[in-house]
């Protein structure tokens, strides 16, 4: 079997992941990134932000008897995702920050990590899966199972060299098997919520570009191509 780097967020999904990679006889090692600490009452109950998380995250490790390590990337994830969600923005631009994470953060920079760990494979929680296009031999995306939880869209960016070296073990289920196999191995994250919130930004997006932008833009009118105007905007 493989020695795989699971990518352990705390939540229900990364957790079971990695359940059932050891479960199918792999090595499995536990990954927890550290992207971001803002404000203890914005970031506490955020994904991939909080204390919580961490510790969500070690103690599905210790539960599954396998190896955890909490990895620093804060100034990378400031430097190639939060600095994109702001230019994005401030030049009318909508991001999409989870695109961006899981291309540069997740994906090609957890892979060097596996690659010093000597991990023949990275996995996550993600609900997707990877299969070899007949047509060219080159690895692509496909929809997981599980239709409603399908999050090929935010890891469309990965190129296909990475592709081939990840692993999505919750392909072939939905979501209510999830939680049940975690509940059968008394996991902590069984009942945990699903988190559906961009974990650097606290609640309201629009304080925090003003508070990372020097001009940030006023509000203003929007305005049709005749001229008309339809209404206000926030900026």
């Amino acid at each position: 079997m493989s020695r795989v780097a699971m990518a352990m967020s705390g939540g229900v999904d990364s957790s079971v992941a990695a359940a059932l990679l050891k479960e199918q006889g792999h090595e499995v090692i536990g990954l927890h990134m550290k992207l971001y600490h803002g404000p203890e009452n914005e970031t506490r109950q955020k994904s991939c932000c909080s204390l919580d998380e961490a510790i969500d995250a070690r103690s599905a490790c210790h539960r599954l008897d396998i190896p955890f390590y909490v990895l620093d990337y804060q100034q990378e994830f400031r430097e190639t995702v939060i600095n994109y969600f702001i230019s994005e923005y401030s030049i009318g631009q909508t991001p999409n920050p989870c695109v961006m994470c899981n291309k540069k953060i997740k994906s090609e920079l957890l892979l060097k990590k596996v690659d010093e760990l000597d991990c023949d494979f990275l996995a996550t929680g993600h609900y997707a899966r990877v299969y070899n296009n007949p047509e060219n031999g080159r690895p692509q995306l496909s929809r997981p199972k599980d239709l409603r939880k399908d999050q090929t869209y935010f890891l469309h960016g990965i190129p296909a060299r990475e592709l081939q070296r990840l692993k999505f073990p919750l392909a072939d289920l939905i979501k209510p098997e999830v939680r049940k196999i975690a509940s059968r191995l008394n996991l902590s994250a069984a009942k945990k919520p699903d988190s559906q919130e961009i974990c650097f930004v606290p609640k309201d997006y629009r304080n925090f570009l003003k508070q990372e932008l020097s001009n940030a833009p006023e509000t203003g009118d929007f305005i049709s191509v005749s001229g008309d105007v339809l209404g206000k905007h926030l900026g």
